[in-house]
């Protein structure tokens, strides 16, 4: 398959602005995931102003997350069609008024219209985004337009909570919506002017069966998982959900790799570093990393008793370190290669989840802030490391279908992570018929992700000692190949 390019409204080559374009799609991933973990804050409020049950409102954030599993298949094929740059606006303006409607829903059955369509930019605007800044870097800027769009994806998790509680706190829950509404806005002007359109000059037709399979089994797999951690919900059918979904996925894979035109490609998976940092080792080292930002806000507030204040001061030492490690990514990665850096610091990743299975709360506040930091530095450079090393073999054909398979496989370990650690709190819960959750129930939580971790960091030995050297620029000194 051939790109066909434009040249942009500037009068320059796009590729010659590799960064810009990966930070102007930042900016409409920040937007997508500050969202996402913004709105549980409002959720309380949402329900008074509904005159509904709380627990009912967890439906905004299901029917969100089931309408962007079941629709990000199809991004790939849409991007091909119409134009990755075409594609991609719509999802940023969809999600933009999407979120609009959000703040003006009068009423639950409003709210969740509204989520399921702001589900629907969401799905396109991940995948499709990817396969953007892609398109746009040559291999030797690669590893600094990734790091510029996963900064949002290690950023939000950790600043939303703490946004969404000021706003609800100071303002009114609607604010976390229309929040969205500049930055949308901003991300539309951007994209118009400095993202270059580009489009593949013949996409096939679509694959309604793939379509079918691989929608229905992704969004069986997120519920399932999403569902672990409900206590209102059987085991059995959580597990029947994720069976189903497992099935599905199989039979997907089946049709996917014999279809004349299949939804999108399988053939990334030949590639050794596409498949190690997608699936496999990529799939337990982001799930087990992943489970930090859940884990520590109710590990502060619900175990240690402390207030959301002060818990959010130690979550953004958290932040920090995400936000310090970009200034060496690139220079450690050109050092020491993707191998040795995504299994040192993978086990370092590792072992900064162990350590805080010794945590309490008379723990000294220097020795606490030291071990946030360090797993904050550390998720940043891992993350980095993944997303960069997936996409190095990765040829221009491929990218589209990569970009999307990739978003299915990140939503999976997300929820992987979360799911796991709630089901052991619950576990060690229910074993000693205690009502909430106490420090031991979470030590046992992070010592199995960090045993999880580890596993995923050795897993990387598989590399090549040059594996991705055109993108890192390493090259590794003679007989350690």
């Amino acid at each position: 398959m051939t790109i066909s390019r434009s040249i942009d409204a500037a009068g320059a080559a796009p590729a010659a602005r590799p960064r810009l374009v990966a930070l102007v799609v930042a900016v409409a991933f920040f937007m997508q995931m500050l969202d996402g973990t913004i709105v549980t804050t409002s959720l309380p409020q949402m329900a008074l102003a509904f005159d509904t049950p709380s627990a009912a409102m967890s439906i905004g954030v299901t029917v969100y997350m089931l309408t962007m599993a079941v629709l990000i298949p199809l991004s790939g094929w849409l991007g091909d069609r119409f134009g990755a740059r075409r594609v991609f606006m719509a999802a940023i303006a969809v999600f933009t008024f999407a979120s609009l409607l959000c703040g003006l829903a009068a009423d639950l059955p409003q709210f969740v219209a509204a989520r399921a369509l702001q589900g629907f930019g969401g799905a396109l605007m991940t995948p499709v985004g990817r396969t953007i800044v892609l398109r746009n870097a040559p291999k030797s800027e690669l590893v600094r337009a990734i790091a510029m769009i996963t900064w949002p994806a290690l950023i939000a998790p950790v600043l939303g909570p703490l946004v969404g509680g000021v706003i609800v706190t100071w303002a009114d829950w609607r604010w976390n919506f229309f929040l969205n509404l500049p930055i949308g806005v901003a991300g539309l002007l951007l994209v118009s002017r400095f993202v270059p359109d580009e489009r593949a000059e013949a996409a096939g037709p679509f694959d309604v069966t793939g379509f079918l399979l691989s929608a229905s089994a992704l969004g069986l797999l997120l519920t399932g998982l999403e569902s672990v951690g409900r206590e209102r919900v059987q085991p059995v059918v959580a597990a029947a959900s994720i069976a189903a979904g497992g099935a599905l996925m199989v039979l997907s894979r089946r049709h996917l790799s014999r279809a004349p035109h299949p939804l999108f490609d399988l053939s990334a998976f030949r590639l050794p570093t596409f498949r190690l940092a997608t699936l496999g080792a990529g799939t337990g080292t982001r799930a087990a990393i992943n489970a930090a930002p859940f884990l520590l806000p109710l590990l502060f507030q619900t175990a240690f008793g402390w207030s959301a204040v002060r818990s959010g001061v130690f979550v953004l030492v958290y932040f920090a370190g995400n936000l310090g490690m970009k200034v060496v990514t690139t220079p450690l990665l050109r050092m020491f290669g993707f191998r040795t850096i995504l299994v040192a610091n993978g086990l370092v990743a590792a072992a900064s989840l162990g350590g805080f299975a010794f945590v309490s709360a008379t723990t000294g506040e220097a020795a606490l802030a030291a071990l946030l930091l360090v797993a904050g530095l550390s998720r940043s450079l891992e993350f980095t490391a993944l997303n960069t090393i997936a996409f190095a073999d990765v040829g221009p054909e491929q990218r589209a279908s990569a970009s999307t398979i990739s978003a299915m496989a990140q939503q999976l370990s997300m929820l992987l992570g979360v799911a796991v650690a709630a089901a052991i709190l619950n576990l060690c819960r229910f074993a000693r018929n205690g009502t909430a959750s106490v420090p031991a129930d979470f030590a046992f939580a992070f010592l199995a992700l960090a045993v999880i971790g580890i596993a995923s960091a050795l897993r990387f030995l598989a590399l090549a000692p040059d594996a991705g050297s055109d993108v890192s620029g390493h090259r590794p000194a003679k007989g350690s190949e």
